[in-house]
Protein backbone atom coordinates (compact mmCIF):
# COMPACT_ATOMS: atom_id res chain seq x y z
CA UNK A 1 0.00 0.00 0.00
CA UNK A 2 1.16 3.19 -0.97
CA UNK A 3 0.20 6.95 0.29
CA UNK A 4 -0.74 9.43 -1.84
CA UNK A 5 2.76 10.79 -1.92
CA UNK A 6 4.25 7.11 -2.97
CA UNK A 7 5.73 6.85 0.59
CA UNK A 8 5.29 3.16 2.05
CA UNK A 9 2.33 3.21 4.21
CA UNK A 10 2.52 1.06 7.66
CA UNK A 11 -0.78 0.08 9.77
CA UNK A 12 1.83 0.24 12.55
CA UNK A 13 3.23 3.76 12.36
CA UNK A 14 1.42 4.70 15.62
CA UNK A 15 2.07 3.15 18.99
CA UNK A 16 -0.75 1.27 19.47
CA UNK A 17 -2.66 -0.82 22.81
CA UNK A 18 -4.96 -4.01 22.09
CA UNK A 19 -7.35 -3.61 24.46
CA UNK A 20 -9.83 -6.48 25.80
CA UNK A 21 -12.76 -6.23 28.01
CA UNK A 22 -16.61 -6.03 27.56
CA UNK A 23 -18.12 -2.96 25.49
CA UNK A 24 -20.76 -1.88 27.74
CA UNK A 25 -23.17 0.80 26.55
CA UNK A 26 -23.83 2.42 29.65
CA UNK A 27 -22.43 3.07 32.69
CA UNK A 28 -19.14 3.99 32.15
CA UNK A 29 -16.84 0.81 32.53
CA UNK A 30 -14.59 -1.52 30.50
CA UNK A 31 -13.61 -0.53 26.61
CA UNK A 32 -16.35 2.65 26.85
CA UNK A 33 -13.54 4.04 29.64
CA UNK A 34 -9.92 2.35 28.06
CA UNK A 35 -10.81 3.77 25.01
CA UNK A 36 -10.99 7.48 25.53
CA UNK A 37 -8.49 7.48 28.31
CA UNK A 38 -5.90 5.94 25.99
CA UNK A 39 -6.80 8.04 23.36
CA UNK A 40 -6.10 10.88 25.59
CA UNK A 41 -2.49 9.84 26.30
CA UNK A 42 -1.99 9.69 22.56
CA UNK A 43 -1.95 6.01 22.05
CA UNK A 44 -4.20 4.48 19.41
CA UNK A 45 -6.74 1.82 21.35
CA UNK A 46 -7.60 -1.38 19.37
CA UNK A 47 -10.81 -2.76 21.26
CA UNK A 48 -11.04 -6.50 21.06
CA UNK A 49 -14.81 -6.62 22.48
CA UNK A 50 -15.54 -9.93 24.85
CA UNK A 51 -19.22 -9.05 25.32
CA UNK A 52 -21.71 -6.51 24.44
CA UNK A 53 -23.84 -5.34 27.10
CA UNK A 54 -26.78 -2.47 27.05
CA UNK A 55 -25.38 -1.31 30.57
CA UNK A 56 -23.22 -3.02 33.25
CA UNK A 57 -24.54 -5.71 35.31
CA UNK A 58 -24.57 -3.40 38.44
CA UNK A 59 -28.16 -2.52 36.68
CA UNK A 60 -31.32 -4.20 37.79
CA UNK A 61 -31.82 -4.88 34.03
CA UNK A 62 -29.29 -4.93 30.83
CA UNK A 63 -28.70 -6.96 27.53
CA UNK A 64 -25.99 -8.86 27.11
CA UNK A 65 -24.43 -10.47 23.82
CA UNK A 66 -21.39 -12.92 24.69
CA UNK A 67 -18.87 -12.07 21.24
CA UNK A 68 -16.76 -15.18 22.27
CA UNK A 69 -17.57 -17.44 19.00
CA UNK A 70 -17.30 -14.04 16.94
CA UNK A 71 -13.49 -13.52 17.70
CA UNK A 72 -11.24 -15.65 16.05
CA UNK A 73 -12.41 -14.12 13.17
CA UNK A 74 -11.79 -10.85 14.31
CA UNK A 75 -8.44 -11.82 15.32
CA UNK A 76 -7.56 -13.25 12.15
CA UNK A 77 -8.63 -9.93 10.80
CA UNK A 78 -6.15 -8.31 12.09
CA UNK A 79 -3.59 -11.01 11.82
CA UNK A 80 -3.99 -10.36 7.90
CA UNK A 81 -2.88 -6.76 8.54
CA UNK A 82 0.00 -7.11 9.92
CA UNK A 83 -0.91 -5.45 13.18
CA UNK A 84 1.85 -4.86 16.10
CA UNK A 85 0.88 -3.50 19.16
CA UNK A 86 3.32 -1.84 21.79
CA UNK A 87 0.68 -2.52 24.36
CA UNK A 88 -1.56 -5.01 25.72
CA UNK A 89 -4.03 -5.04 28.44
CA UNK A 90 -6.78 -7.26 29.61
CA UNK A 91 -9.87 -6.90 31.82
CA UNK A 92 -13.48 -8.43 32.82
CA UNK A 93 -12.99 -12.14 31.39
CA UNK A 94 -16.52 -14.27 31.35
CA UNK A 95 -15.50 -18.09 30.89
CA UNK A 96 -12.93 -20.48 30.72
CA UNK A 97 -12.95 -19.98 27.06
CA UNK A 98 -12.08 -16.01 27.49
CA UNK A 99 -9.44 -16.44 29.33
CA UNK A 100 -7.74 -19.20 26.81
CA UNK A 101 -8.77 -16.46 24.20
CA UNK A 102 -6.68 -13.69 26.11
CA UNK A 103 -3.43 -16.26 26.36
CA UNK A 104 -4.01 -16.69 22.62
CA UNK A 105 -3.70 -13.42 21.83
CA UNK A 106 -0.54 -12.63 23.76
CA UNK A 107 1.39 -15.24 22.34
CA UNK A 108 0.19 -14.23 19.01
CA UNK A 109 0.92 -10.64 18.76
CA UNK A 110 3.45 -10.20 21.46
CA UNK A 111 6.72 -8.98 20.28
CA UNK A 112 9.70 -7.79 21.86
CA UNK A 113 8.44 -4.26 22.41
CA UNK A 114 5.09 -5.29 24.11
CA UNK A 115 4.15 -4.56 27.35
CA UNK A 116 1.80 -7.14 28.05
CA UNK A 117 -0.81 -5.34 31.54
CA UNK A 118 -3.69 -8.19 33.11
CA UNK A 119 -6.25 -6.74 35.26
CA UNK A 120 -7.27 -10.24 36.95
CA UNK A 121 -10.87 -9.04 37.38
CA UNK A 122 -12.11 -11.93 39.74
CA UNK A 123 -13.76 -10.27 43.36
CA UNK A 124 -13.98 -7.91 45.79
CA UNK A 125 -13.97 -7.50 49.59
CA UNK A 126 -13.26 -11.19 49.79
CA UNK A 127 -15.35 -12.39 47.38
CA UNK A 128 -14.98 -13.94 43.81
CA UNK A 129 -17.99 -12.72 41.66
CA UNK A 130 -20.86 -14.81 41.03
CA UNK A 131 -19.82 -15.29 37.14
CA UNK A 132 -16.44 -16.58 38.67
CA UNK A 133 -15.97 -20.10 39.09
CA UNK A 134 -12.72 -22.20 41.00
CA UNK A 135 -11.36 -23.35 36.92
CA UNK A 136 -11.42 -19.69 36.10
CA UNK A 137 -9.46 -18.59 39.05
CA UNK A 138 -6.91 -21.16 38.33
CA UNK A 139 -6.71 -20.59 34.39
CA UNK A 140 -6.26 -16.74 35.49
CA UNK A 141 -3.09 -17.41 37.15
CA UNK A 142 -1.74 -18.96 33.73
CA UNK A 143 -3.18 -15.42 32.63
CA UNK A 144 -1.11 -13.55 35.13
CA UNK A 145 1.87 -15.43 34.42
CA UNK A 146 1.99 -13.64 31.00
CA UNK A 147 1.60 -10.56 32.19
CA UNK A 148 4.58 -7.78 32.45
CA UNK A 149 2.60 -5.77 34.39
CA UNK A 150 -0.71 -6.62 37.04
CA UNK A 151 -2.63 -5.20 38.62
CA UNK A 152 -5.37 -6.77 41.29
CA UNK A 153 -7.02 -5.28 43.99
CA UNK A 154 -6.18 -7.06 47.33
CA UNK A 155 -9.16 -9.60 47.33
CA UNK A 156 -7.66 -10.73 43.62
CA UNK A 157 -3.95 -10.81 45.27
CA UNK A 158 -5.02 -13.10 47.75
CA UNK A 159 -6.76 -15.57 45.53
CA UNK A 160 -3.94 -15.71 43.22
CA UNK A 161 -1.64 -16.41 45.53
CA UNK A 162 -3.21 -18.29 48.35
CA UNK A 163 -3.19 -15.92 50.93
CA UNK A 164 -5.73 -15.05 53.82
CA UNK A 165 -8.22 -12.17 53.04
CA UNK A 166 -8.80 -9.70 55.57
CA UNK A 167 -10.80 -6.53 55.13
CA UNK A 168 -8.02 -4.00 56.69
CA UNK A 169 -5.39 -3.81 58.88
CA UNK A 170 -2.52 -4.59 56.25
CA UNK A 171 0.97 -4.68 57.09
CA UNK A 172 3.56 -4.11 54.66
CA UNK A 173 5.44 -7.42 55.41
CA UNK A 174 2.26 -9.07 54.70
CA UNK A 175 1.56 -6.95 51.42
CA UNK A 176 4.96 -8.11 50.02
CA UNK A 177 3.96 -12.01 50.93
CA UNK A 178 1.41 -11.22 48.15
CA UNK A 179 3.10 -8.74 46.00
CA UNK A 180 6.50 -11.24 45.87
CA UNK A 181 3.59 -14.59 45.13
CA UNK A 182 2.68 -12.19 42.18
CA UNK A 183 6.06 -12.05 40.66
CA UNK A 184 7.32 -15.32 41.35
CA UNK A 185 4.34 -15.99 38.39
CA UNK A 186 6.02 -14.27 36.48
CA UNK A 187 5.05 -10.39 35.96
CA UNK A 188 7.70 -7.70 36.63
CA UNK A 189 5.74 -4.96 38.17
CA UNK A 190 2.45 -5.10 40.58
CA UNK A 191 0.29 -2.70 41.85
CA UNK A 192 -2.00 -4.25 44.56
CA UNK A 193 -5.04 -1.46 44.76
CA UNK A 194 -7.48 -1.05 47.17
CA UNK A 195 -6.23 -1.67 50.40
CA UNK A 196 -8.25 0.06 53.50
CA UNK A 197 -6.08 2.17 55.89
CA UNK A 198 -8.19 3.95 58.25
CA UNK A 199 -9.18 7.03 56.19
CA UNK A 200 -7.09 5.96 53.41
CA UNK A 201 -6.88 3.78 50.03
CA UNK A 202 -3.78 2.55 49.29
CA UNK A 203 -1.88 0.87 46.53
CA UNK A 204 1.19 -1.10 46.95
CA UNK A 205 4.11 -1.30 44.44
CA UNK A 206 6.46 -3.94 43.56
CA UNK A 207 8.72 -3.86 40.88
CA UNK A 208 11.23 -7.46 40.88
CA UNK A 209 14.73 -5.98 42.56
CA UNK A 210 13.42 -2.60 43.69
CA UNK A 211 12.15 -0.93 46.90
CA UNK A 212 8.85 -1.43 47.47
CA UNK A 213 6.13 1.31 47.74
CA UNK A 214 3.05 2.32 49.62
CA UNK A 215 0.59 5.30 47.68
CA UNK A 216 -1.70 6.14 49.62
CA UNK A 217 -4.73 8.68 49.14
CA UNK A 218 -7.55 10.04 51.09
CA UNK A 219 -10.73 7.82 51.00
CA UNK A 220 -13.72 9.96 48.98
CA UNK A 221 -17.01 9.23 47.76
CA UNK A 222 -18.28 5.88 47.27
CA UNK A 223 -17.18 2.93 45.31
CA UNK A 224 -18.37 3.59 41.47
CA UNK A 225 -17.66 1.19 37.97
CA UNK A 226 -15.03 1.74 36.18
CA UNK A 227 -12.78 3.33 38.22
CA UNK A 228 -10.41 0.28 38.43
CA UNK A 229 -10.88 -0.17 34.37
CA UNK A 230 -9.40 3.90 34.42
CA UNK A 231 -6.56 2.91 36.74
CA UNK A 232 -5.77 0.02 34.14
CA UNK A 233 -5.66 1.99 31.14
CA UNK A 234 -3.75 5.16 32.70
CA UNK A 235 -0.81 2.14 33.68
CA UNK A 236 -1.21 0.66 30.41
CA UNK A 237 -0.76 4.19 28.69
CA UNK A 238 1.70 4.99 30.84
CA UNK A 239 3.92 1.78 30.35
CA UNK A 240 3.96 2.23 26.15
CA UNK A 241 4.71 5.81 26.98
CA UNK A 242 7.25 4.58 29.02
CA UNK A 243 6.81 6.55 32.50
CA UNK A 244 8.01 5.71 35.43
CA UNK A 245 5.85 2.86 37.18
CA UNK A 246 5.55 4.60 40.37
CA UNK A 247 4.85 7.86 39.37
CA UNK A 248 2.36 6.22 36.88
CA UNK A 249 0.67 4.83 39.87
CA UNK A 250 0.27 7.93 41.41
CA UNK A 251 -0.93 9.56 38.77
CA UNK A 252 -3.77 6.70 38.06
CA UNK A 253 -4.55 6.76 42.11
CA UNK A 254 -5.17 10.59 41.77
CA UNK A 255 -7.20 10.81 38.91
CA UNK A 256 -9.23 8.17 39.96
CA UNK A 257 -9.62 9.84 43.22
CA UNK A 258 -10.11 13.83 41.23
CA UNK A 259 -13.31 11.67 38.79
CA UNK A 260 -14.84 10.41 42.26
CA UNK A 261 -15.24 13.87 43.74
CA UNK A 262 -15.95 15.37 40.54
CA UNK A 263 -19.11 12.80 39.90
CA UNK A 264 -20.28 13.57 43.84
CA UNK A 265 -20.37 17.01 43.10
CA UNK A 266 -22.27 16.64 39.95
CA UNK A 267 -25.03 13.81 41.82
CA UNK A 268 -24.08 11.34 39.17
CA UNK A 269 -26.02 7.99 40.52
CA UNK A 270 -23.70 5.76 41.65
CA UNK A 271 -24.21 2.76 38.97
CA UNK A 272 -23.63 5.67 36.15
CA UNK A 273 -19.96 5.29 36.74
CA UNK A 274 -17.43 8.27 37.18
CA UNK A 275 -17.46 10.96 34.67
CA UNK A 276 -14.06 11.10 33.50
CA UNK A 277 -15.26 13.39 30.65
CA UNK A 278 -15.03 16.47 33.28
CA UNK A 279 -11.98 16.25 34.29
CA UNK A 280 -9.82 14.41 31.69
CA UNK A 281 -7.83 17.67 30.76
CA UNK A 282 -6.15 17.22 33.53
CA UNK A 283 -4.66 14.15 32.88
CA UNK A 284 -0.81 14.43 31.94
Amino acid sequence: MLTDNNFPASHNAQKKIAAINDLTGFGRCALTVALPIISHMKIQCCPVPTSILSNHTGFDEFTFFDYTEQLPGYIAGWKKLGLKFEGIMSGFLGSVAQIAMVEGFIRNFRTGRTTVVVDPVMGDHGKIYTTYTTEMCQEMGRLVSLADIVTPNITEGCLLTNVAYKESGWKQTELLKVAEGLVAMGPKKVVITGIVQGGYIANYIYEKDQAPQLVRTSRVGCERSGTGDIFAAIIAADAVNGVVFEQSVRKASAFVKRCILKSDELLVPKTDGVCFEEVIRQLR
